[in-house]
């Protein structure tokens, strides 16, 4: 079946496009005649050193040292070199465009409003710089960031990375331990924080919980802190008082690290995934330039915090010129239409959410088309899958001139497999497209490419944004045994998908067992470390259940001693959770069962409760010891 047509571009539009203008050079430069997208793809497949190196000079990047080789293949896919002896800065390209327009919109719910040109960018950074080199601060260093969503935190990564070091970053809103989980492997030597922020009107106070992981972290050597809440604590000044407005930015090689990310823990504690400076950089410019045809003083904004890898993807907007839009606190705070308010206000051209505020949009009646967004082009969506009232939302009660471009990818690879296209159409429920230079398939069970089939993501060429590896992995063993141990030399992205003759692309979610509500993945683990610990639970198992288009986390626990599960210690259940991990992490429902399933080397069995409770086959039932118990699981009312 064909989706239904919602929008496409004009012919004016193709034609002002980035996308149309790139594709000229490579007819020109290479004597094609492509006039589709599917041709375009095709050739970005079956010669990935040309494109790639196309990429490269549309995106203007700059450079000490030049590449003496586009691409150095290896027979094991995750050992391909990238742009070989090249030699470049990540803050540098983000920090090109010295002038007077404005690089940073900031909003922190309705208590601050500021605006930072990108001259003003460059003279903060070079004071920060300046700072972490005089604290000692080096190549490869780690800095991290338990900072909301504030212009100090792009400030400071900037000035990290201009100097060499490692940037890694957290939301405040994370417990003490999941953070912990994440810093203790990294070993980061100076912390940036804030003062607090701002939620739903409120201040917050986390001083409390900055305390507990510094003294945690024997690594630390220094604590800054943004002043937001103007309360007393702030010691930035410390970073920015000198008198430095140049910075030296330090050349390094196009797999240096730049950033650490985390998996979702669903086998234990957050993987910590490493990304390289070139291959984030590059990666970036592609789909800001090509996909989502940014251009230079756009402004884009992603609704995201600095744990989400969205953060960093909005950051690199930066390089194409474009002004970044951050927004710190409650999107429907202190009206429901309050963000878009002020999105409209500042004439926004591209806004980046979720499904999940899509929908909450439509259940408290708003109707953006009210606002009128007159350079709004396109409305990006990532974290969960859009639905079909998410798109009939969109064009009936927003507008049917907005691109609405429903994007996949991941923190794994800091990009996007499947993304927007200005050239083709909006199909209803699907993705425009599998991005170029990303081969991109739908395996079945056999493991052979089926279009409209729903099959295993996986990418069967290299691509410049794979991770480097994971921090402190032995031999590559992690991070190996997550991406390429089900099929040889080949990434399996764990999501399900399904392609269809016009490239068009479905996202079905997650195929193993990370949770996801509201499109933020979740790791078992962490909620299982919580739960674990409370002296009347004596074993847990948390699944995700669909509801409404979205995904809920239910938790299933096994008492201590025949205690029954009461009211009193859902509670407790959920208040700890909540304070030592998130509010994300807190299950929707908590039910109580009689046993726990295990497989036989003693792992719990997440996957068959998770296709039990909604509604599937079963698929792994001869590794379940205890099967029997799963009846229980069949009789629960959800």
């Amino acid at each position: 079946m064909i989706n239904k047509i919602l929008w496409k571009p004009s012919a004016q539009n193709i034609k002002e496009s980035n996308l149309f203008r790139f594709t000229q050079n490579i007819n020109h430069k290479y004597g094609h005649n492509f006039d589709s997208y599917d041709d375009l793809y095709k050739w970005s497949i079956s010669e990935l050193e040309k494109f790639w190196e196309e990429v490269w000079i549309f995106s203007n990047i700059k450079y000490s040292q030049k590449f003496t080789n586009i691409i150095k293949k290896d027979k094991r896919i995750w050992k391909t070199k990238w742009f070989l002896n090249s030699k470049l800065n990540y803050a540098e390209n983000l920090l090109k465009n010295k002038d007077d327009n404005i690089a940073i919109h900031f909003f922190g719910e309705n208590k601050v409003k500021t605006q930072i040109t990108f001259n003003e960018l460059y003279s903060e950074v070079a004071k920060v710089a300046h700072s972490f080199r005089s604290l000692g601060i080096r190549k490869g260093d780690r800095i991290a960031g338990f900072i909301p969503n504030l212009p100090e935190a792009i400030i400071s990564m900037l000035a990290a990375t201009s100097i060499g070091a490692v940037w890694s970053s957290c939301s405040p809103d994370f417990g003490t331990d999941a953070v912990l989980d994440r810093f203790k492997q990294i070993n980061p030597k100076i912390i940036i924080a804030s003062d607090g922020y701002y939620y739903k009107g409120k201040e917050v106070n986390y001083n409390n919980k900055l305390n507990k992981i510094v003294s945690s972290l024997s690594s630390i050597e220094n604590v800054f802190i943004a002043n937001y809440l103007n309360i007393g604590l702030s010691n930035w000044d410390k970073l920015t008082g000198n008198d430095c407005d140049e910075i030296n930015f330090e050349q390094v090689d196009f797999n240096h690290p730049l950033y650490i990310m985390y998996s979702s823990g669903t086998t234990g504690k957050p993987k910590s995934i490493v990304h390289s400076v070139g291959g984030t950089l590059v990666q970036h410019n592609k789909e800001h330039l090509l996909h989502v045809n940014l251009k230079k003083n756009d402004k884009i904004f992603y609704y995201s915090t600095c744990g989400w890898m969205m953060w960093n993807w909005l950051v690199s907007s930066l390089a194409v010129g474009a002004s970044i839009v951050l927004y710190d606190g409650n999107p429907f705070y202190p009206h429901k239409d309050s963000l878009l308010n002020k999105l409209d206000e500042i004439d926004i051209n591209v806004l980046g959410t979720s499904a999940k505020y899509i929908s909450a949009l439509e259940s408290y009646n708003v109707n953006p088309g009210k606002f009128p967004f007159k350079l709004l082009k396109s409305i990006l969506s990532t974290g969960s899958v859009l639905s079909s009232d998410n798109f009939n939302y969109i064009y009936e009660k927003w507008s049917d001139k907005i691109q609405l471009s429903s994007i996949s990818g991941g923190t794994d690879i800091i990009s996007c497999f499947a993304l927007g296209n200005p050239i083709l159409p909006v199909r209803k429920m699907e993705l425009q497209c599998i991005g170029l230079g990303m081969s991109v398939k739908s395996f079945d069970k056999d493991g052979f490419h089926r279009l409209n089939t729903k099959g295993e993501l996986v990418c069967d060429q290299p691509f410049p944004s794979m991770p480097i590896g994971f921090w402190n992995d032995f031999k590559n063993k992690k991070f190996i045994s997550t991406y390429f141990s089900d099929y040889k030399n080949i990434w399996k992205h764990g999501d399900y998908i399904s392609i269809n003759e016009n490239g068009g692309v479905i996202i079905y979610g997650r195929s193993d067992t990370t949770l996801n509500p509201g499109g933020v993945r979740i790791g078992t683990s962490e909620i299982y470390e919580i739960v674990e610990k409370i002296d009347f639970i004596d074993d847990s198992l948390a699944v995700g259940k669909l509801y409404d288009d979205d995904e809920k986390i239910i938790l299933f626990v096994k008492m201590k001693n025949n205690i029954v599960l009461k009211n009193d210690f859902i509670s407790k259940i959920k208040k700890d959770i909540k304070n030592s991990c998130s509010p994300r992490h807190v299950p929707f429902k908590i039910l109580e069962v009689k046993d726990i399933p295990y497989t036989i080397n003693g792992k719990k069995i997440e996957i068959a409760v998770k296709q039990i409770i909604n509604g599937q086959e079963i698929s792994n039932k001869d590794s379940i010891v205890n099967f029997s118990c799963l009846e229980e699981y069949e009789s629960k009312r959800l």
